[in-house]
């Protein structure tokens, strides 16, 4: 009784941050709360619940030390005129009918190229976003846009580490799954593509303010040197150079740039990667303003309190259970609407994509061998359900850091779309992929 009442809490302070425009770690830490309430409850002691809490949370700083290099990335990017770069040839460039289409594919490709939906965000999303609020497009539907874009490759690229945790927990080939991943997104890519086109058209670049275009050079200039950070952050993962490595490449790029073509003295670029960039020109500001440290650090303090949280769910054996309900269910449903169902579940209660996916391994991996079903089937079924499932979460990490990094809340969840046909039309094709066997092994 206990954990439906913290249960009821957590998304109780979900609805509350949302309706309120608050940040979700606060409801993580009412469910953090919460959770310790019920271990007391429970006869656990002070000690032994602190244990637990903080077990998962060396995993967790992975992904934060991930998040403060995009923070100061963003921020010097917006400094040394990067991004002012891309808006200002961007706009020229980019047919109006055709941006939201192009952003898609812009961020689908890239996204496949370094495997990172993490790492689009903060660079090419951020150039996109800055580009939409320029030409007046709708600020929701082009985070849409580029969330579907982000996790085409987040899901199905080999440079992926989602991909690569996908092979390693079911044991198959990479590349062979890579392959596979591709004819099952082909479908929904299409249909993605259609809507795109319809949004694209309905939803142009509405201005092209040349007052603000000469500003933006006035302020920043228009040397090449500019899209060195942007080159190097897209170059070097190509060379087998990690993400975080290049990253810490691209922002001292930047520094030096903010530096020394911008002219900035050296403890206000300090400020600027720490505190975001905010110049004083209010034109410039409101296309500009952003990034830094700061403004990653509600999102780092999700990541934290999420893994405190399940830290406490596995400790105090709240999910071994699972397993049983989970055999039950496959028997009404059907397997693939299990695994998408209980993967949604597992990612609403640890909002940790990774964590989800090695939980949902953990509980499922049984019945899919109790069934003979192959590796490549279990893999296909994760990849086209929990991968992507997870960035539909609004408090999950995978869905709320990139929102953060484009600037804007769940009002653009529902243009993602690529995220919802990709496990839909998985439910309604698979059979062409992988024949459904005899039921006679389940009774």
């Amino acid at each position: 009784m206990d954990i439906v009442l913290c249960a009821l809490l957590f998304f109780s302070s979900i609805v509350f941050c949302l309706s309120k425009g608050y940040s979700l770690a606060w409801a993580l830490a009412v469910a953090l709360l919460a959770l310790w309430c019920a271990g007391l409850h429970r006869k656990f002691s002070v000690k032994s619940l602190w244990t637990m809490s903080k077990v998962n949370v060396p995993k967790s700083m992975i992904v934060v030390r991930i998040l403060c290099l995009i923070g100061l990335l963003t921020g010097l990017w917006r400094s040394c005129g990067t991004i002012a770069f891309f808006i200002e040839y961007g706009i020229r460039i980019i047919s109006p009918r055709w941006f939201l289409m192009l952003s898609f594919l812009l961020a689908a490709v890239v996204s496949y190229a370094i495997g990172t939906s993490f790492g689009v965000a903060s660079t090419i999303g951020v150039v996109l976003m800055a580009l939409a609020r320029a030409g007046g497009v709708n600020e929701a539907i082009t985070a849409g846009v580029i969330m579907s874009g982000i996790y085409f490759g987040d899901r199905g690229a080999p440079t992926s580490s989602c991909a690569s945790l996908v092979a390693a927990l079911t044991e198959t080939e990479l590349y062979s799954n890579v392959k596979k991943m591709m004819k099952t997104v082909a479908l929904p890519m299409l249909l993605t593509l259609g809507i795109y086109f319809v949004l694209s058209q309905k939803n142009p670049i509405q201005t092209v303010d040349e007052v603000l275009l000469a500003l933006l050079e006035e302020h920043f200039g228009s040397s090449v040197w500019l899209v060195l950070p942007a080159i190097i952050m897209l170059a070097l993962p190509l060379f087998k150079v990690t993400i975080r490595r290049a990253m810490a490449v691209s922002i001292l790029a930047a520094f030096i740039l903010t530096v020394t073509v911008q002219g900035t003295a050296l403890w206000d670029a300090v400020r600027i990667a720490f505190l975001g960039y905010h110049p004083e020109n209010i034109a410039v500001n409101s296309v500009m303003s952003g990034g830094g440290f700061v403004s990653m650090f509600p999102t780092m303090m999700m990541n934290i309190l999420a893994a405190a949280c399940t830290g406490l769910l596995e400790g105090m054996g709240l999910l071994k259970n699972v397993q049983g309900k989970l055999s039950a269910l496959r028997g009404k449903i059907g397997l693939l609407p299990t695994t998408c169902l209980s993967g949604t579940v597992m990612i609403m209660v640890v909002c940790n994509q990774t964590i989800a996916l090695m939980m949902s391994h953990q509980v499922l991996g049984s019945i899919y061998a109790k069934e003979g079903r192959e590796h490549e089937e279990f893999a296909m079924d994760m990849a086209n359900s929990v991968v992507t499932i997870a960035g539909l979460v609004p408090w999950s990490i995978a869905c709320s850091v990139p929102l953060s990094m484009l600037g804007v809340g769940v009002e653009a969840l529902p243009y993602a779309s690529l995220l919802y046909l990709i496990p839909t039309c998985y439910l309604f094709t698979k059979r062409f992929f992988y024949p459904v066997k005899s039921e006679a092994s389940l009774s």
